[in-house]
């Protein structure tokens, strides 16, 4: 192993280690009753936290995880030539501090990774002229936030590339510990510093307005970067107002999905988007949304934790509010889980519900069984409304777990709030024709694979109930398949409605429903008092049936009424581009990559 594949290990080991807890776990009993504490050392004073029973396991689990890594940091720092340490060889610093060789091996990692399109605004900030801000890159775990600080520090020429420095913030320090080391670069001459995780120190958030006010207004710039993203939203309306660019980088559209990691085709997109863990051939592999148990744990971290400790950090929790209970009670990050959940639980029961509203599974699944070769009595076992009514039953109790937290609709709304602070959640309207005044809303998880991981898993529970498992593997296999089918077009729906909102920030997007039908998308140009009418179909074929809501002479009338005239009619799916007459078939990739 070289020296440079040494420091690669140690910059991620140390990554790693920085969102790990510290400290241990004590057990004490009180009035026969045991009771579990998080204890920590801060400022050179011990600290016990309460720790639930439910948490007791994972924590311990992390805090093992961070001792095995801490001991082969310290093999791998043993095998590095003493004059080559990583940071703090040359000067005193109080924080991990990268400079020259040693950053130099750090963002070797990302020589053959291709870029995000958001890297422009980082680089119009590292290359422009002096702005008296900081930039912040804002956005969930693996979204390519430290990736993109290292391809943006391989872009400065040799000798701009000497006056950088990559700081790794740990629990264990202090914004006092960062001001320090700031002024050392300072006086050193270093124009260009790079702080990531620094939302990991308890006092960021309080004195966040120091980077901006003292070093950017000096002339340095500061980039900064952390897992806690609800910190920065909270940073940016009060100590960093006015002083700070956000570049957000939670939303991955499906041009960058193929663009940067390679992988083609809407239906990846539907079951893996929504991170940059993926690549080559694994790329279905161990990744946040492989399954549901996985998705569930990046939930877990890289959300629910995420809002509990930005708003702990922010000014003694008063952003709280109507949280403090659930927090005081330890009950936070699961509430939070159940909200994620029961959104995308929602959906595919909407989804299933629209589905049997034809009956149309039930009848695939009876007449399987009345295609047996020794049919059963169909009536007495498992007839069409036995088979709806199951599913229908099983839609409304199928969570999770049970649990013993209710989320009553205050608290649901605070939440969703947090969770569109942090680009997870996203609303697109929908409107009606001709009842003008009868409005609503669709709400779409902006990470793909994480709805579709959970509503696979529904499903497949679902037909584990013992209704249904009188079918065969094969015949339960077509239902679930169908299913499956339904969530991905649904979903394929909600992608094309949310990337053209965002690619159309001048114009209105919105799902138009009439009291039979509806649009699956309108854009609606206000200025130029004319719309486009989108119907969105998974499938590979062109036949008739799919458009005949765009050809409806009463709702094209109502439209061009309300909206102005209709400059088109687009069916958007899976096959290739051609055309039926006036209305135009588009395929999906296309239309989504040349948005």
């Amino acid at each position: 192993m070289n020296n440079r594949d040494i420091y690669n290990q140690i910059a991620d080991i140390e990554r790693e280690i920085a969102m790990l807890p510290s400290g241990s776990i004590t057990k004490k009993k009180i009035k026969g009753k045991e009771y579990f504490y998080h204890r920590v050392s801060r400022d050179g004073k011990r600290v016990d936290n309460y720790v639930s029973f439910e948490d007791v396991t994972a924590l311990k689990d992390m805090i093992d995880k961070r001792r095995t890594l801490e001991k082969r940091l310290k093999e791998l720092k043993q095998l590095v030539p003493k004059e080559k340490q990583p940071g703090r060889q040359n000067y005193n610093f109080k924080t991990t501090v990268r400079i020259g060789n040693q950053l130099e091996a750090q963002i070797a990692l990302v020589g053959d990774y291709k870029k995000r399109e958001c890297i422009s605004l980082l680089r119009d900030y590292v290359f422009g002229p002096r702005r008296d801000k900081v930039l912040i890159i804002y956005g969930l775990r693996r979204t390519g936030k430290t990736t993109m600080i290292r391809q943006i520090l391989s872009e400065l020429p040799d000798e701009e590339f000497m006056k950088a420095a990559f700081i790794q913030v740990t629990t264990r320090d202090t914004l006092a510990d960062v001001d320090a080391d700031l002024r050392l670069l300072e006086e050193e001459g270093y124009k260009y510093v790079f702080i990531d995780e620094v939302t990991l120190m308890e006092d960021f958030v309080e004195g966040a307005a120091l980077f901006s006010d003292i070093y950017a207004s000096s002339g340095m710039k500061i980039v900064l970067s952390g897992t806690d993203s609800l910190g920065f939203a909270f940073t940016k309306e009060e100590q960093l107002y006015d002083r700070c660019i956000l570049l957000h980088t939670t939303f991955i559209p499906y041009r960058e999905f193929e663009d940067v990691l390679g992988i083609q085709g809407i239906d990846e997109y539907i079951c893996y988007g929504g991170t940059m863990s993926l690549g080559g051939i694994n790329y279905n592999a161990e990744t946040p949304f492989s399954d549901s148990k996985h998705a569930e744990e990046y939930i877990d971290t890289a959300i629910a934790r995420n809002i509990q400790h930005s708003l702990k950090a922010y000014q003694y929790g008063r952003h709280f509010r109507l949280l403090l209970d659930l927090y005081e009670r330890g009950e936070l990050t699961n509430v939070i889980n159940r909200v994620v959940e029961n959104i995308n639980h929602s959906f595919t029961k909407d989804v299933i519900e629209k589905t049997f509203k034809s009956h149309d599974i039930a009848v695939t699944a009876a007449n399987l069984l009345r295609d047996r070769k020794n049919p059963i009595n169909i009536k007495e076992h498992m007839d069409i409304d036995s088979i709806t009514a199951g599913i229908m039953k099983m839609l409304d109790i199928l969570n999770k777990e049970e649990q013993s937290i209710d989320v009553d609709a205050d608290h649901m709304l605070q939440i969703k709030e947090y969770l569109s602070m942090l680009d997870l959640v996203m609303e697109i309207d929908l409107e009606s024709l001709p009842e003008v005044n009868k409005k609503g809303i669709v709400t779409i998880i902006t990470q793909p694979g994480m709805r579709y991981a959970q509503a696979e898993a529904i499903v497949e529970n679902m037909l584990l109930d013992p209704e249904f498992l009188e079918l065969s593997a094969k015949e339960r296999r077509r239902i679930l398949d169908r299913l499956l089918s339904e969530i991905r077009g649904r979903m394929m729906e909600d992608i094309i409605l949310l990337e053209t909102k965002l690619a159309c920030p001048d114009k209105k997007v919105f799902k138009l429903q009439f009291p039979v039908g509806e649009f699956d998308m309108v854009v609606y140009d206000p200025k130029e008092l004319c719309c486009e009418i989108y119907e969105v179909k998974y499938s590979t074929e062109a036949v008739a049936e799919q458009y005949r809501h765009l050809v409806d002479e009463e709702k094209c009338a109502m439209t061009a009424h309300r909206y102005g005239d209709i400059r088109g009619k687009y069916v958007i799916y899976r096959g290739e581009a051609m055309s039926c007459g006036e209305v135009k078939y588009l395929k999906v990739e296309d239309y989504l990559k040349f948005l």
